[in-house]
């Protein structure tokens, strides 16, 4: 996976600023997002932080991740036919391509692709505000 990301957010100071208390549990989340470099669902988020603190609830979990959305310190993605999974938000513009036997995520950056949208936009008379390319595919088969 190529390294779009810029330095990791800090998490814990995002939601002091909110006037959110950082309990134990919200802690070993945040610091599971920090420590991510996949997209991971809430459920794997759960899966990770109860082997470190077996009385966290997923229901802390769900909420942590609301909280962090609200915030704009991570993206929710939800990829074709699968649950939410969540990236920390900053760091460069990516697309992504979603193995559909795998449920890999693989981040992108093709200026190709960047240039032709905005050629696109420009032709209609639009300018881009935003954007998410996702691309879902099968990995090819040795030939």
């Amino acid at each position: 996976m190529a390294d779009t990301k810029n330095q990791k957010p800090d998490y814990e100071k995002m939601l002091r600023k909110a006037g959110v208390r950082i309990t134990r549990p919200r802690r070993v989340i945040v610091e599971i997002l920090s420590a991510s470099d996949d997209h991971p669902d809430a459920l794997e988020i759960f899966r990770r932080a109860s082997e470190i603190d077996p009385s966290l609830s997923l229901s802390t979990v769900y909420r942590t991740m609301k909280l962090l959305e609200g915030l704009g310190a991570i993206h929710r993605h939800a990829f074709e036919g699968g649950p939410s999974r969540f990236e920390q938000a900053g760091g460069e513009h990516h697309d992504h391509l979603i193995d559909l036997d795998t449920g890999d995520v693989i981040e992108f950056k093709s200026d190709r692709i960047e240039h032709l949208q905005n050629e696109i936009a420009e032709a209609l008379g639009y300018d881009i505000v935003h954007h998410r390319l996702e691309l879902y595919g099968r990995k090819r088969k040795a030939r």
